[in-house]
Parts: structure tokens; sequence; C-alpha cells
């Protein structure tokens, strides 16, 4: 990645490297399972034979106190008679009629699978059991401007267990940040074409790196459920927040729209020529043999595709939904955008090293195959390196790296915040 910034030093305005899309689910982890939900009944003394009329009762007060605020400042609140349709767009739409500046845009809901707790009786003992079965439920999306990370959507399951679901940009959340600090920019969807201190704007996006996301999350659950507290007050429950899938994106801005036009076809065929699928492999973290063959035990799909879109082309090389994209996103007289990004969308396809729960000190205690990264580290990360999209998307150089005051690196995304590592690009 140096050297491809390196070589073509005189071109670029700068670049940026951070969170772009974030999916953050939450749990109540004890009640998740028949055996816990059975402890919350023996808590508040709820028999089998009433669990369906109690966590009725819930449903309904967690969905009035839900839908209180938006019903307090007039805002709007719709069901959508199916879960397919398009509620960012309708979002969007709200806030740019009404103008909205900051707090809640609207509420939208809909009936969306799900897996919920059900009395049955079993034929083999003719007793009532409780039992954890997909089905189907209410969930109420609330879309706001959240006064850290601005536009955002957090969705609630209104039946036990309650899961949460908060879906964030990194992109957007920078953009706040840069209006506190008086840095100046251009917005491009979610990207930036110009920036006026381009290291100035990447040391604020490391920050997000150091975020406490608990304290954070937990302030969006609370406005998703005000009566969590009221509900579990006899058996106290709190989330658990992972990352359900996050995307890493890093952009390089050329000044002058003619450059990026003329390389970009070059760049693009390379990719598309030169790759196999042992190399789409390695770059998404899977073993290959020293031979550099696919493995045998190997379970899966290796797609790579070509597509023109709106934005740009695209080109995507991806394992088992997991990818790495390179696309032309974003052309304007003040500069034009090159955007490599890694896309998680699969996490039980890599195996994560863990600590003991409870024991953050301790020795690893083996591998994990993990779907969700827990938020107890120090920020969700790629279990690839990120930014080596463009290097393996783009042919190499061998001039040297334009970096200063970096002593550990820039492979690694928390590397150069630690490092305090920053690009002398013009």
């Amino acid at each position: 990645m140096q050297e491809f910034i390196a070589k073509h030093q005189d071109k670029i305005a700068g670049t940026l490297s951070g969170f772009d899309r974030l999916v953050f689910r939450g749990h109540l982890r004890s009640i998740s399972h028949p055996q816990g939900m059975m402890t919350y009944l023996w808590f508040n003394q709820v028999l089998l034979k009433n669990f369906g009329d109690h966590v009725a009762e819930v449903t309904e007060r967690l969905k009035e106190a839900s839908l209180a605020e938006a019903k307090a400042y007039g805002r709007p609140v719709k069901y959508l008679n199916s879960s397919q349709t398009d509620k960012e767009t309708i979002a969007r739409n709200i806030l740019a009629q009404d103008g909205v500046r900051g707090g809640l845009v609207c509420v939208l809901s809909c009936l969306e699978p799900c897996w919920k707790f059900e009395i049955h009786r079993s034929r083999q003992t003719k007793k009532l059991e409780l039992q954890l079965r997909s089905g189907k439920c209410l969930f109420l999306y609330h879309y706001q401007i959240h006064p850290v990370f601005g536009f955002l959507n957090a969705r609630i399951q209104t039946w036990f267990p309650f899961s949460i679901q908060i879906c964030l940009n990194g992109r957007e959340w920078l953009a706040r940040q840069m209006q506190a600090a008086g840095l100046d920019y251009l917005q491009h969807d979610n990207c930036f074409p110009y920036i006026a201190n381009w290291t100035k704007a990447q040391c604020l996006m490391d920050r997000q790196l150091r975020t406490q996301w608990p304290k954070l999350l937990n302030g969006i659950a609370g406005q998703l459920n005000p009566i969590h507290a009221q509900i579990f007050h006899k058996h106290p429950l709190s989330y658990y927040w992972s990352v359900y899938q996050h995307e890493w994106a890093l952009d390089v801005v050329f000044h002058h729209a003619a450059d990026l036009r003329r390389f970009y076809p070059r760049w693009v065929n390379h990719a598309m020529t030169t790759f196999s699928s042992p190399d789409v492999m390695r770059f998404l973290g899977k073993r290959i043999t020293l031979s550099g063959q696919i493995r045998q035990d190997f379970s899966g799909e290796v797609v790579s595709d070509f597509k023109r879109r709106a934005e740009g082309v695209r080109l995507k090389h991806s394992v088992n939904g997991n990818s790495v994209k390179l696309y032309d996103k974003a052309y304007s007289p003040k500069g034009s955008v090159l955007r490599a990004e890694t896309t998680v969308h699969n996490g039980h396809d890599f195996r994560v090293y863990r600590h003991k729960e409870g024991d953050r000190k301790g020795p690893w205690p083996g591998v994990d195959y993990a779907g969700e990264f827990p938020t107890y580290t120090a920020g969700p990360s790629s279990p690839t390196k990120p930014q080596h999209a463009i290097w393996t998307l783009l042919p190499p150089s061998t001039t040297p790296p334009p970096w200063t005051n970096c002593s550990s690196g820039w492979n690694n995304p928390g590397n150069g915040a630690a490092a305090g590592c920053v690009p002398s690009v013009p």
C-alpha cells in the first residue's frame, strides 16, 4: 500500500482509512435459551400456563414506551407491509422533507422472522414446555441523528428475548467529528472528495478505534426500550454487544478526475487477470498449501466479479460472503475517490483467538470459530488486514513510501493510531 501511494503521490490529495458500515447486535444472553428464560419466569413468579399472557403484556408495554418519544415530538410512525421494503430510503426522504437536524427522525415497524419463546405441550411427558422456535414478530426501527454517530438506525425485537441491532457508518461519524473540530470538507454520499486537512481527519478517524462501545450502545438501547430496567427489576440483565457485520474502507483521493479515469481501467484489468482463487483466499485469511494451492479440506465458494454501477466500476473478490472490493467511488471538481474496502459479512468463516471470558489478561484458550466479535476489545477490526486491499489488487512499485514518524508499520488498523503514523503526501 505504501508503495502504491509513493508511486502516485504527486497525483494524490490525501488518504483516509477507517470504518465504513458497522452493524452491532445486542443480546440478553442469560435469557437467550429456555433454561435462562425459565429463571426469569421463576424470579417473576410466572407459571408456564400464564406465559403467553405475561409476555404479550410486556410486549405491549415495550411498544408503547418505545413509541412514546415519536408521539411526543410528532415524528412519523409507519407500519410496513413487507420487511423487504427499503426502510433507509423512506427514512432519508422523511429526513430531507422535515429537515431534522438531530434526534429521532421516524419509527418504522414490520413483521420479520425471528427466534422467540413459545409454550408447547410435550407428547411424551404431556407437560407444558418452553421452547425457542423460529417465527415472526414485530420489529421497531428507530432512525435518528445521533449526537456522536450521526445518521443511524436501531431496531428491537418486541417479543422475548428482545434482541437489538444497531447499524451506523464510520464516515457519517467522521463528518460529525470534523464539524465539531471546525474542519472544512466536502461529502459525497459516504466519502469525502475534499478535506482541508487529511492528516487531522485521519487522526479523528483513528479515535473511533478507542471508543467505549458498550456505553454508547447501551444509550441507544435505552431509547429503544426505556422500560428495560422495569421489565428486569427482579432479575437484572444487561446487553452483550458484538459486531455482526463490518466494513473497513481505505479511500485514496486524487487531485484530478482525469488521473483516476486514466489509471483505473488498467488496475481493474490487472486485478481480474492476475489473481487466482488461492490469492483471493489468502487475502481473506484462508490457509493454502505450501505450493500455493487450495487445501483439500476447503469447503466454500471463491468468486471474482466485475460490475458497472452508477457510482462507478466495482471489482470484487469474495470468499464465503466476505470480500475485498475496489471501485471508483466519486468524481468531483475538488477530488476523485478510489476506494478499497474489506467487508466482513460472515464472521463464522474466520478463526478468532479470544481470551477466556472474564480473564482478559490470561493466556489464549485456543481458537474459536466466531460469527461475532465482542466489543470489549479495543474496537472491532477486520480479522484480515484491510489496508492490504489496494496492495493486493494493484501492481506493486519499488519507490520508497512517503511515510514519516512511523515506527511500527501501517499494516494493522490499530498500529497507525498507536504509533502516530501519518501520510506525508501532498
